[in-house]
């Protein structure tokens, strides 16, 4: 896989949508006052004017530090040491009050240094939203927990109606583009779980492409996703967040996003959103309904 610093220009096709407007400026400023940080702002996702402006977003929490370093994302890496904010699910559950959501995505860096290593604020921040937001939708992205089956029941027992767990890329990349304590087989093993565990809430995951993986290769990983128990997917171009991380290997065309979400339903997902600017929460709430409909 060719590692260099060639810059890849971008095609005309992939148009990138630049945060504007009153309503992101305010969401901006109450994020902050409540101490909240977004996914949005922290990996830089192309697609935060477009969602921001339409009055949705989603909310990173157990703070902005991740312990983990993968070389895709541009959220800040470091050792909180243990420090958590017990504010922050009711502040969670206030923001989507506030932004009336009807569905609402909370994901979180990784914190390893934590003894459950943030499962139990997950399961906190869900019952807070519901408590103050009981028609509102839920839908988690968690980190992988090390696959502990304590961790995890501890976010079922929560009741989400969606878990989503990121493979983000293909079994050979994995040690090149994730931190070395995110392993490909442990991901699966993530989403397998919660299917024996809890077949009643539904699972999702990513993969991101560009990095130079092979078409066959992503058909693979959807393949394992499936078997896991992935029932939603979304495929999406890798966009480089700074010199510093991974370079853009190839600008895959739409066609192949196209074909890739044929095969999926073929397959037997419920839904498969695939696309340049797609990202795992990008219109997550479409893709829940979709799913939902399927299913029905």
């Amino acid at each position: 896989m060719n590692r260099t610093s060639t810059h890849v220009p971008k095609p005309e096709w992939l148009k990138v949508r630049l945060p504007m407007g009153p309503t992101v400026r305010r969401l901006h400023r109450r994020l902050r006052s409540l101490q909240l940080y977004t996914v949005c702002e922290e990996a830089r996702c192309p697609n935060r004017g477009e969602c921001w402006s339409e009055g949705t977003a989603t909310v990173m929490i157990l703070g902005g530090t991740c312990t983990r370093g993968c070389r895709f994302c541009a959220v800040k890496s470091g050792n909180p040491r243990g420090w958590l904010d017990p504010f922050e699910p009711l502040h969670t559950a206030q923001m989507v009050r506030e932004m009336g959501l009807r569905y609402v995505v909370v994901t979180s860096v990784d914190r390893d240094d934590l003894p459950d290593e943030g499962a139990e604020q997950f399961a906190r921040t869900i019952r807070a939203i519901r408590y103050h937001n009981p028609e509102t939708m839920i839908e988690v992205l968690i980190p992988d927990f090390h696959a502990r089956p304590d961790c995890l029941d501890t976010v079922i027992r929560a009741r989400p109606h969606v878990i989503a767990h990121n493979v983000e890329t293909v079994r050979r990349l994995t040690p090149v583009v994730r931190d070395r304590k995110a392993r490909y087989d442990q991901s699966l093993q993530v989403l397998a779980y919660i299917r024996d565990r809890a077949s009643h809430i539904y699972r999702k995951s990513s993969i991101m492409v560009g990095l130079g993986e092979t078409f066959d290769e992503v058909v693979e990983t959807m393949r394992d996703l499936l078997r896991a128990g992935c029932q939603i997917l979304t495929i999406g171009q890798y966009l480089q967040p700074t010199p510093r991380h991974l370079p853009v290997v190839r600008y895959v065309p739409p066609e192949e996003f196209t074909e890739w979400a044929r095969i999926g339903h073929a397959m037997g997902f419920l839904h498969v959103f695939a696309g340049p600017l797609v990202r795992s929460s990008y219109r997550a709430a479409e893709a829940f309904l979709h799913a939902l409909r399927e299913e029905k």
